[in-house]
């Protein structure tokens, strides 16, 4: 979808978990966390991945760096693809892919130094030699706003914005080409989170890296992304230009997100349309639109077609809606 030279390209991806079993112990009832999503990533671009708690944006991101396993789909990733891959040749493409996980407390091992944190990476790859890693570890502190004197200290001594530079220069270790950002910073305080997101547009500047950056802050995702992706129930509604989408959403999920996001100032808050109920089980439907309960812009289509499919309705905007007339 994206007209550039693709870094990461997802097809159909789709995982779902099995939660019941017939009496021949085989699945008959599954959660479908992601249910056949497709995107792709330029290199040195940004996409934002929106959506409630539970419609399946981490499980994307782990299947994606196949910490999950898909149960179909393909992630072709800088020409390669990953699903065909295994042991050293998988080992090999990960370099060029990290994560930096929520919460960098439970990321970060307590009994290692910051010196043996940011030293694992060289050893798994085998690069440098030991005064050489010393030395790469020092760089990329100072990368992200910290001294070398803080290497021989533990995780625990660190507030929880100077854990999360820590898990940035870790994820940085190998100069990758890709970083999935797994709400990185909501665990952070507003100020921190603001010195963070900074951090990361200026390494992104400084390195050309394409960031797939998920989260449930839209103001957070507005600031950073190059484009938006919306998810809900374990599918992509729509993807567009961050400027298109927040000015012109089509979905009327969308809508409904940005109607919540909250104004300062309650003269300027328009009537907009929310969202109805709580999202539902993943196990309540089985036919139809999955945001068909709580749509107001439904219609009978709506009960009938359970995936209208991604349709490009302007340049590099797409919508999955059966009820509306584009």
């Amino acid at each position: 979808m994206y007209k550039g030279k693709e870094l990461l390209k997802v097809t159909n991806l789709k995982k779902h978990y099995p939660v019941e079993k017939n009496l021949f112990g085989k699945p008959k009832t599954f959660v479908k966390a992601v249910d056949g999503v497709s995107f792709s990533i330029a290199p040195g671009e940004t996409l934002g991945l929106v959506g409630e708690s539970g419609c399946g944006k981490s499980t994307l991101g782990r299947c994606i760096l196949r910490l999950e396993e898909a149960n179909c789909g393909s992630v072709i990733f800088n020409n390669e693809d990953l699903y065909a891959m295994s042991g050293k040749e998988l080992r090999s493409a990960r370099r060029n892919m990290q994560p930096i996980f929520q919460d960098p407390f439970a990321s970060l091992n307590p009994r290692k130094t910051i010196r043996q944190i940011l030293t694992d990476p060289f050893e798994v790859h085998k690069l440098y030699n030991t005064s050489e890693r010393y030395e790469q570890i020092c760089k990329l502190l100072a990368l992200v706003g910290m001294r070398k004197e803080h290497t021989e200290r533990y995780p625990h001594e660190f507030s929880g914005g100077q854990r999360q530079r820590i898990a940035i220069a870790r994820a940085l270790a190998l100069n990758p080409l890709l970083v999935i950002a797994d709400e990185s910073v909501s665990a952070l305080d507003v100020s921190i989170q603001a010195q963070i997101l900074n951090l990361m547009v200026d390494l992104q500047e400084q390195f050309g890296l394409a960031y797939l950056f998920i989260s449930h802050d839209l103001s957070v995702v507005r600031h950073i992304s190059d484009r938006v992706a919306v998810m809900y129930l374990g599918k992509i509604v729509e993807i567009a230009p961050v400027g298109l989408l927040y000015s012109n959403p089509r979905h009327p999920y969308t809508k409904a997100l940005l109607a919540a996001a909250p104004i300062p100032d309650p003269e300027k808050k328009s009537a907009k349309p929310e969202l109805q109920g709580e999202l539902p089980s993943p196990l309540d439907f089985t036919t139809g639109c999955p945001f068909f309960s709580r749509c107001p812009d439904k219609n009978d289509l709506c009960e009938l077609y359970d995936d209208a499919g991604l349709k490009c309705i302007d340049d590099e905007h797409y919508v999955s809606c059966c009820g509306l007339d584009f």
